[in-house]
């Protein structure tokens, strides 16, 4: 039974398809030359992260396939109800990322607090002959202890995202369309914990009091944050984005964040992916990353044997 992860898979991933007798190819396969090399080579299952799309028409010119599997979260690079109508299993890994997309959050969150994003450029070029106009430069960050945070969507990615928060002694505030209530529990040293409501409110009521925003939602057709959202916002405040491109309004983000309204930005997704706009990626009031959420050593191990474990499940089931 032949498995092609596309977009990568590790080593555990393989380890533990190839004990199962799954032969796993790793070749990275041009998009063009995708189904040609599915129906080749007899592939039964088409793994993929987000760099490989997989839209009705390879469907339909891969009739053998039977699993397509997404390492990560969200699957708008996958038609999936079309996929589940032509009898393709469509399987995913939404807990696995969890942690590691929320850690993220936070690195963004201290590297604006703290000027990081400017200061690690200025410091090489400035740091022997401007340290001390540098040091008055940077020396009036925030801290995040005693900060309300605004979660955006408050599933997996966004609980782990108030696990840390509390842990930090942030207020935590949520709106989510879909869930009413989550209770978090944050675990301390040795067997210590304790559990926290959070009762989800409108979206409006969070940007208005929120000093962080963060956004854990799926692709939208529009932007959640635009500039009427913006302007609702307190002054001085940031928003962070490790969800998905184009459900923050970048041109609003940039006004916000040149007109001094907004403190700063950190983005881990773009609008357009690959390829970011300029002024996005130039800005000193934003900190970037390449859409790395997912992109830590523990994520991808749990999302490797998570796929494992569901193809072999799918197929035995049978």
């Amino acid at each position: 039974m032949k498995v092609l992860a596309n977009d990568g898979l590790t080593q555990s991933g393989i380890d533990a398809l190839t004990a199962k007798s799954y032969e796993v190819i790793t070749t990275k396969v041009n998009q063009e030359d995708l189904a040609d090399f599915i129906n080749r080579e007899n592939v039964k299952v088409l793994l993929v992260r987000s760099a490989t799309k997989v839209r009705k028409d390879l469907i339909d010119a891969c009739p053998n396939l039977e699993i397509i599997g997404r390492g990560g979260v969200g699957m708008d690079n996958i038609d999936v109800e079309y996929a589940r109508e032509k009898g393709v299993h469509v399987i995913n890994t939404p807990a696995a990322s969890s942690e590691s997309v929320a850690e993220l959050v936070f690195a963004h969150l201290f590297a604006g607090c703290r000027f990081l994003q400017v200061s690690n450029r200025a410091m090489p070029t400035e740091g022997q002959t401007n340290f001390n106009a540098l040091k008055k430069a940077y020396e009036k960050g925030v801290e995040l202890r005693g900060k309300t945070i605004g979660i955006v969507g408050i599933g997996r990615i966004g609980q782990e995202v108030a696990r840390i928060a509390l842990g930090l002694g942030m207020k935590v505030i949520a709106s989510d369309t879909r869930i009413g209530k989550a209770s978090v529990r944050v675990d301390f040293y040795n067997k210590q914990f304790i559990n926290v409501e959070i009762e989800t409110e409108p979206l409006d009521q969070l940007i208005s009091h929120a000093d962080f925003i963060t956004l854990h939602v799926p692709a939208q057709d529009g932007a959640i944050i635009g500039k009427r959202e913006i302007d609702m916002m307190k002054t001085d405040a940031a928003i962070v984005n490790c969800a998905r491109g184009g459900v923050v309004d970048e041109e609003a983000l940039l006004e916000a964040l040149d007109a001094g309204k907004l403190s700063f930005a950190g983005l881990d997704v773009f609008e357009n992916e690959p390829t970011p706009s300029e002024k996005v990626l130039q800005h000193p009031k934003i900190s970037l990353t390449p859409h790395t959420g997912a992109s830590t050593e523990e994520a991808q191990d749990r999302i490797g044997t998570s796929l494992a474990e569901q193809i072999d499940s799918i197929f035995h089931a049978k």
